[in-house]
């Protein structure tokens, strides 16, 4: 059974919709309708539905600038409208489909199959990260998740040597010579990482505590395993020293 959503300030279009939907199909069920944008976006924040069936012409809120508005967008969103100058545009907006006024019923029933499409795709991905999210959160030797690259990648804190700062980018490196580049400033990938074995030597590294091997006190750097020469802030040094 498909939840619905419609959106549209017009009441007949509103009933008109919600007539062609649960008269398609007894997979559809419409679960809330809003005849007021500000009303839809309440509901949207604490609710999940398939899909949202959106108006564009609104007074208060066009549907574009109720797209940008929308903080759960965990579903798919059909525009509607009278006017086709907007196709591309809703396109653009990641809108799945778009449904000219008024609705033929064929069209209908194409966009009822897209939106089962790609809730069985997005369905399956999501269930596959929660079920490897949560097997790594009850493991007993947890592993730290990156997300890179639209992937989940699980590694072992042992195998990290150390990251590196890029402005907003970060990069990991791996014992095995591996690097792995995240969209993540040092401070967020500090937060991933067991304070237990990782230092953030300085503004721009952090290194695995058990992968050292030569402090260079004259010079300021520490050498790891991997013979990386990594640098220790004049800030860091004391708060260093008492780590190890």
């Amino acid at each position: 059974m498909l939840e619905a959503v419609i959106v549209d300030d017009e009441i007949k279009a509103l009933q008109s919709l919600s007539w062609e939907l649960t008269n398609l199909s007894d997979e559809v069920d419409i679960v809330a309708s809003f005849t007021d944008a500000g009303e839809a976006l309440n509901y949207l924040e604490q609710n999940t539905p398939d899909c949202l069936f959106l108006d564009i012409e609104m007074p208060a809120m066009d549907g574009f600038q109720f797209i940008k508005n929308l903080k759960n967008k965990d579903f798919p969103v059909v525009i509607t409208t009278a006017y086709n100058q907007y196709a591309l545009q809703a396109l653009k907006n990641e809108a799945i489909d778009y449904l000219l006024k008024p609705i033929d019923t064929d069209d209908l029933e194409e966009t009822i199959a897209k939106i089962k499409r790609y809730n069985a795709k997005n369905l399956t991905v999501g269930r596959l990260e929660k079920i490897l999210l949560n097997f790594n959160a009850e493991s007993q030797s947890k592993k730290i998740t990156i997300n890179t690259d639209g992937k989940l990648v699980f590694l072992n804190s042992d195998d990290i040597l150390f990251a590196e700062s890029d402005g907003n980018y970060s990069t990991i490196f791996l014992s095995d010579g591996q690097k792995i580049l995240l969209t993540k400033k040092l401070k967020e990938v500090n937060a991933l990482l067991p304070e237990s074995s990782f230092f953030r030597i300085h503004n721009s590294y952090i290194i695995n505590l058990n992968k050292i091997k030569e402090f260079l006190k004259t010079d300021g750097y520490v050498v790891l395993e991997s013979n990386h020469k990594i640098p220790v802030s004049r800030q860091k040094k004391s708060d260093f020293l008492d780590m190890l």
